[in-house]
């Protein structure tokens, strides 16, 4: 299943101090990607943090990816700003991601994310994202389509008109907080039918549970 995946520069600290460690970084994905048989749809690499959309082949390749690409990242970045210690605040978060309804909205949401900093205007003028691949069918080698992005189309120029339309409506807020909730705090990011799918395949909890106490039901006689 496809995962958003968040992980942050420590203290919210920069990750990338310019366009060479950000290329670095995108070498490093498409080689590790390929290595831990993961399909990444979707990137943004912000400042102080980054954003894939995943899916692994085998289960726990996205953690031997992330761990991976973290190990290696870090170690040039230490030697290139001749610096040591730790860059990434803790392990990775993560959410699984409902292929239905929520796949596209999340991929649009990751490559938005420029936009909602205020670095650009348009999501097509950030240099660093995946937007152009999927919504202008411009060649990126770190960025595997899925199949519901292949559904949009029958060839790669109709599937990026098609999905560049989507960028006409805005993400509500309602949206926004969903897609953040869900990936700050470990939890799938889909229907109420899907969840309840998942949790019954997973034997735990996978969404957000309401705060308090359950209030217990009536019952008639004893």
């Amino acid at each position: 299943m496809p995962m958003h995946v968040i992980q942050r520069g420590n203290n919210r600290g920069p990750c990338f101090l310019g366009d060479g460690d950000r290329l670095v970084y995108l070498a490093l994905l498409r080689e590790l990607a390929d290595l831990f048989a993961c399909d990444v749809h979707a990137y943004v690499l912000m400042t102080n943090h980054v954003h894939l959309l995943a899916t692994p082949r085998q289960v726990d390749n996205v953690s031997r990816l992330m761990k991976h690409l973290g190990q290696r990242y870090v170690q040039y970045f230490n030697r290139r700003h001749h610096r040591t210690g730790s860059l990434w605040e803790g392990r990775f978060r993560s959410s699984i991601v409902d292929t239905e309804d929520y796949f596209l909205m999340c991929q649009r949401y990751i490559e938005l994310n420029p936009v909602r900093a205020t670095m650009v205007r348009h999501p097509w003028e950030y240099r660093w994202s995946s937007f152009k691949a999927n919504a202008f069918a411009a060649r990126d080698d770190a960025v595997r389509p899925h199949p519901i992005y292949v559904a949009l189309g029958k060839d790669p120029p109709s599937r990026a008109r098609n999905y560049l339309s989507r960028f006409e409506d805005q993400i509500t807020a309602g949206e926004l907080e969903q897609i953040r909730n869900a990936a700050n705090g470990g939890f799938a990011l889909g229907s109420k039918a899907f969840i309840a799918t998942l949790e019954r395949l997973m034997e735990r909890p996978v969404a957000r549970r309401p705060s308090g106490r359950p209030k217990r039901e009536a019952t008639a006689g004893c």
